[in-house]
């Protein structure tokens, strides 16, 4: 495997990154970070969930940080969301849960980003297939990307 969805759009806005394929299938966070080299903090998780009139927001969170529901939901100013079912995943990104990445979206969503990933400079990103991640600056992240910054885990 030489390229992915995500490596190909990181490629079209010209960002610098790494790919890492794991040797075997990832089954922890940690594991993740530890096999990439990176602390569990570096690994952005990049979650979707559903809103009231079935429109889609992506919220990324640093390692095992967790949404604060009643955070977001006072974020988004609504009064229900929902995680995004398996379906609605591949539906509204085009990638499988454990792959999901901001970039090669099928169509724009808006996106979110917790302060807590604003720390660490070198973060690593879903690559589109299962796996395999893409490690890139912080800085490249938000530049190209302009997720709208807040509070957003407990």
């Amino acid at each position: 495997m030489s390229t992915t969805p995500v490596t190909r759009a990181l490629d079209a806005l010209s960002i610098p990154y790494r790919l890492h394929k794991h040797k075997a299938p990832v089954r922890s966070l940690e594991q993740a970070a530890r096999e990439r080299g990176l602390a569990p903090g570096q690994i952005i998780r990049s979650l979707v969930f559903r809103l009231e009139e079935g429109s889609f927001v992506m919220v990324l969170v640093a390692g095992p940080a967790r949404v604060s529901w009643p955070r977001l939901r006072r974020y988004l100013q609504v009064s229900r969301l929902t995680t995004a079912s398996l379906d609605e995943v591949l539906q509204a990104t085009g990638y499988r849960p454990g792959t999901v990445s901001p970039y090669g979206l099928p169509q724009p969503m808006r996106l979110l980003a917790d302060r807590g990933l604003m720390a660490p400079d070198v973060l690593s990103l879903g690559a589109g297939v299962a796996n395999t991640g893409v490690i890139l600056a912080r800085e490249d992240l938000l530049r190209t990307l302009s997720p709208e910054i807040g509070d957003f885990t407990d």
